[in-house]
């Protein structure tokens, strides 16, 4: 029972690592727009291996995984040139929603 309980308050802690900003783990329904090898962006579900969608501007890849995030309601993750998330949203349930919206 006890091997039990921690095996998932383990898994709950994390998928909550998953869900926070910047995280080294890819959350499987996130929504990435990156450079692609051959040049221009593209966007990703996060852990697969094609992308969705390849654009010339990281502006119109942004656009296309805004749509899909919110249809899927889940975030999207903007990566820069170097790789790094640099930005993006939720349009799903938030586990850590702005004080503000409370």
């Amino acid at each position: 029972m006890i091997e039990t309980i921690s095996i998932i308050i383990g898994k709950r802690l994390k998928e909550d690592l998953v869900k926070r900003k910047g995280s080294a783990i890819m959350a499987k329904n996130n929504i990435h727009v990156t450079p692609h090898k051959d040049g221009g962006w593209q966007v990703k579900k996060g852990g697969a291996k094609r992308a969705t969608k390849r654009t010339n501007t990281q502006k119109d890849a942004k656009d296309i995984a805004t749509q899909i995030a919110k249809n899927q309601k889940t975030d999207t993750k903007i990566h820069g040139r170097d790789g790094k998330i640099r930005g993006g949203n939720s349009y799903g349930n938030d586990p850590c929603p702005p004080k503000d919206k409370n």
